[in-house]
């Protein structure tokens, strides 16, 4: 479903990534690991074009993102055709990033109707769908300032969804929620998992990648330093990067 082929990035003189591979299968879910500043969330970002890479290329569906090919080179797409292939890919920021002044369904539904042209009936039932599935059944008409932090992921959540994304990209979710609201947002994205949507996660909830990954990825100072199942690379890992960093959060 994702194919990175040899990422690079760099941000006037700090190097972010150098020279990523990574491929995920459809119906795979996979988390990022690694020290703050390892390159995770620009890795997610270069994934759905947010930023475009200095050098190497992604593949969604086995299609080209952010550029197209011209013969033997690669030509940027522009900003609007970049726009439309990002609707395939759903994406979920450490901030909620809601419309304070939009109620909840109407924060689900804006892209299917503005992006998508889908009927403003079809994205209210199914986003209403999509509310209940993350447990906001009968919260439609609330703004987000009436919920509570968890409650705002999860509506998040239910509008990366509403955009129908063939895979699901978490960039921390729940690393601005308090503590006791973290499990109500891992659960919505446990019963995706269930589900079989592809989903890329960038988190330092190890409990979470242990129970729910299909494998685990991680990174240090912008390059993949190993890869496997949860327990080969949280029990037994084998770079001393990788455990330096899981010492230091256990």
């Amino acid at each position: 479903m994702v194919s990175a082929r040899g990422i690079h990035k760099r941000f006037a003189n700090n190097v972010v990534l150098r020279g990523i591979d990574l491929d995920v299968a459809r119906g795979e879910v996979v988390c990022l690991l690694g020290p703050s500043g390892s390159g995770k969330s620009t890795l997610l970002r270069c994934v759905n074009n947010l930023e475009r890479p200095d050098q190497g290329t992604v593949r969604v569906n086995n299609e080209l993102i952010g550029a197209r090919e011209a013969g033997n080179r690669l030509v940027l797409l522009s900003d609007a055709a970049a726009s439309k292939q990002r609707t395939k890919i759903g994406m979920v920021f450490q901030s909620f990033n809601l419309f304070p002044n939009l109620s909840v369904i109407d924060n689900v539904t804006l892209g299917p109707v503005r992006a998508k042209g889908v009927k403003r009936k079809e994205a209210d039932a199914y986003g209403r769908s999509l509310l209940e599935q993350v447990d906001l059944a009968g919260r439609e008409s609330a703004f987000p300032r009436q919920l509570s932090g968890g409650q705002q992921q999860r509506v998040a959540i239910a509008r990366a969804l509403a955009m129908r994304p063939e895979v699901m990209l978490f960039d921390e979710p729940t690393s601005a929620l308090d503590p006791e609201l973290v499990g109500e947002v891992l659960a919505v994205m446990r019963d995706l998992a269930v589900e079989g949507m592809t989903m890329i996660v960038v988190t330092h909830e190890l409990g979470f990648a242990r129970e729910v990954a299909d494998r685990v990825v991680v990174l240090a100072e912008g390059r993949l330093l190993e890869s496997g199942s949860p327990a080969d690379v949280l029990d037994h890992p084998q770079h001393t990067k990788t455990r330096e960093f899981l010492r230091r959060m256990n």
